[in-house]
C-alpha cells in the first residue's frame, strides 16, 4: 500500500508534466482535491475515472476541518491496501495542507509516500510579474494572515483568495499591515486563456469583478528602512564620555546640575514643533534624549538603574494603563480612555499619595504648576460647571488688581503682587475651561513676540537707523508689517 502524490499544475493541461501524466494514466484510484481546476475537463475528455472530494467542501465546519476529513479519507484508501494517487492543484509542496497532513498520518501509520515535483502558479507569477524569488517572497495562505511578522520585509504571495469575503478580510488584515493605498497584484487564471493581472489599492481589493478559486494576491515589499532602530549608539558615547579619559565636564555632572538642561531642551522642542520645522525638530528631540541618556548612565553608575530599566519601565506602564488595545477592556471614547487611565494610576500610586494634590512636582514651571493644581482639584468635583463663572472670575480679579495699583506704598507693592497672582491664576483656569495649555500658549506667544521684534530690528538695520531715532508710533508701523508678513506666510 502507498500513496502517490501529484500536482495538476497551475491551471493549463500543457503544464502538467509528463511524469505527472503517465502516474495519472496508470492509477488504480485516482483521488482529486478538487474538480475546479482548468485541466480536469482535459482528464475527464481522455477517459480518466476520478473521486473528488468537493461534495467535502459544502459539509466542513471550516477549511481545518476539510482537509482533515480529505487527509482521512486518503489514508483510509491507502489501508485497504491499494496504491493511490492523489492529484492537487498546482504543485503538491506549494500551500497544500492537505498534502501536510497525509505525509504526517503516512508516516505514523507506516504507508508509503511519494510526492512528485511539479509547476506550481508561482513560476508563472513570477515570470508574469518579473519577481526574483531569490530576492526574498513570503507565501502565506490567506487563512493564516494574522500570523504574519510585524515586520515584514519580503514580497508576499497570498494563496486561496478563493471569495469575496476571503478577499475583504486579507484587505482589513494587510490595510494595518501596508495602509489603504499600498498598491497590490491580484493574479487570476494564471496560465489560461483568460489570465488576468490587476493592479489596485488595498482598499479596493475586495471590488473586483470577479474573484474565484483562482485568485491570488502579490504584495510588493515596503522600502527598506535603512537600519534597525537602537539606543545603543548615543548610549555607548555616553558611556564613553563619562569614562576615565572621557570628557572632564560629563564626568563631572550629577542629578541635580543636569536639571536646568533638561527644562532648556524640553523649551527648544516646542519651539522646534511651534516653528513646524522638521529638521530641528528632529535635532531637538535628539537633544533631549541625549538628557534622558545622561540621567540613565549617572543612576546606572551609582548602582540606581540603567537605561534599559528606563525603556522597560514606561513600556510595561504605557501597556498597564492601556487594558482597551492590549487587554480585553473596551471603550467608547478617549474621554473613557483617560478615565481608566486615572484609576489605574490612582492604583499604581496607592500609599504614595493620600492628598489630593500630591504628585505635583515642586520644580514644574509656575504656569504649568497652576494648571495641574486645578486639574487635580477638578477631578474631586472642586470646580465651576461650566466656562461662565470663570470668566467672571477674571474680570474680578482684574478689577482687584486694578484697586491694589491705586493703593499707596507701602500697601500697594505687596497687594498688587497678590492680586496679579489671583489673575494669572485665573486665566490658567480660563484656559483649562477651553481645552488649552496654558504653559504651550505662552511659549507661542513668546516666540511670536521674538520673531516680530527680530522682524523690527532687521528693518531697523537696513534702513541703517537707530532704535533712539524711533518713537513708538513708528515702531508699531513695524510691528503691524511683522503681522502682515506672517498672516501671508
Amino acid at each position: 500500500m502507498g500513496v502517490t502524490i501529484v500536482g495538476l499544475g497551475p491551471g493549463s493541461f500543457k503544464h502538467i508534466t509528463l511524469e505527472t501524466w503517465d502516474i495519472l494514466t496508470g492509477a488504480g484510484t485516482l483521488l482529486l482535491r478538487t474538480e475546479k481546476h482548468p485541466c480536469v475537463e482535459v482528464l475527464k475528455a481522455r477517459g480518466l475515472g476520478f473521486t473528488a472530494f468537493d461534495h467535502l467542501y459544502e459539509q466542513a465546519e471550516d477549511f481545518a476541518s476539510l482537509y482533515r476529513q480529505i487527509a482521512d479519507k486518503v489514508i483510509a484508501e491507502a489501508r485497504r491496501g491499494e496504491k493511490i494517487v492523489y492529484a492537487v492543484p498546482g504543485s503538491p509542496l506549494v500551500a497544500e495542507k492537505t498534502v501536510e497532513l497525509i505525509s504526517s498520518q503516512a508516516k505514523a501509520a507506516g504507508i508509503s509516500l511519494t510526492i512528485i515535483p511539479a509547476m506550481s502558479f508561482l513560476e508563472v507569477l513570477y515570470t508574469r510579474l518579473g519577481v526574483d524569488p531569490i530576492t526574498g517572497v513570503t507565501i502565506v495562505d490567506a487563512a493564516d494572515l494574522a500570523a504574519l511578522p510585524p515586520d515584514l520585509a519580503t514580497g508576499l504571495i497570498i494563496t486561496q483568495v478563493y471569495s469575496r469575503q476571503v478577499a475583504s478580510e486579507a484587505k482589513l488584515t494587510l490595510m494595518d499591515y501596508f495602509g489603504d493605498e499600498y498598491q497590490v497584484t491580484v493574479v487570476r487564471n494564471l496560465g489560461l486563456p483568460d489570465e488576468e493581472i490587476v493592479k489596485v489599492m488595498l482598499f479596493e481589493l475586495d471590488r473586483l469583478p470577479v474573484i474565484d478559486h483562482l485568485t491570488s494576491v502579490y504584495v510588493p515589499p515596503r522600502q527598506a528602512r535603512s537600519k534597525v532602530f537602537s539606543l545603543d549608539p548615543v548610549v555607548d558615547v555616553m558611556a564613553r564620555l563619562r569614562s576615565p579619559g572621557g570628557c572632564v565636564w560629563d564626568i563631572e555632572q550629577t542629578h541635580l546640575s543636569l536639571r536646568r538642561y533638561i527644562v532648556e531642551e524640553v523649551y527648544e522642542v516646542l519651539e522646534a514643533i511651534e516653528l513646524a520645522d522638521g529638521v530641528k525638530l528632529c535635532e531637538e528631540l535628539g537633544d533631549l534624549l541625549l538628557q534622558i541618556v545622561f540621567h540613565a548612565r549617572v543612576a546606572e553608575e551609582s548602582g540606581g538603574f540603567t537605561m534599559q530599566d528606563v525603556v522597560d519601565t514606561v513600556t510595561e506602564k504605557m501597556v498597564r494603563r492601556h487594558p482597551h488595545v492590549f487587554g480585553d477592556i473596551t471603550v467608547r471614547d478617549a474621554a473613557e480612555v483617560v478615565v481608566n487611565w486615572d484609576k489605574i494610576k490612582k492604583r499604581e500610586k496607592a500609599g504614595e499619595r493620600t492628598n489630593v494634590l500630591d504628585g505635583i512636582p515642586i520644580g514644574l514651571p509656575s504656569l504649568m504648576a497652576a494648571f495641574k493644581l486645578q486639574a487635580k482639584a477638578a477631578k474631586v468635583g472642586f470646580d465651576w460647571a461650566d466656562i461662565g463663572p470663570v470668566w467672571d472670575k477674571v474680570a474680578e480679579e482684574l478689577s482687584e488688581l486694578r484697586e491694589a495699583v491705586a493703593l499707596p506704598e507701602p500697601q500697594r507693592s505687596q497687594r498688587a503682587e497678590d492680586e496679579l497672582g489671583d489673575v494669572l491664576f485665573a486665566v490658567v483656569n480660563l484656559a483649562r475651561f477651553m481645552g488649552i495649555e496654558p504653559e504651550t500658549a505662552l511659549n507661542a506667544a513668546n516666540n511670536k513676540f521674538r520673531r516680530r521684534f527680530s522682524h523690527i530690528e532687521a528693518a531697523l538695520a537696513a534702513q541703517n537707523r537707530r532704535w533712539e531715532d524711533m518713537d513708538l508710533a513708528g515702531l508699531d508701523v513695524l510691528w503691524e508689517e511683522a503681522k502682515e508678513k506672517e498672516a501671508k506666510e
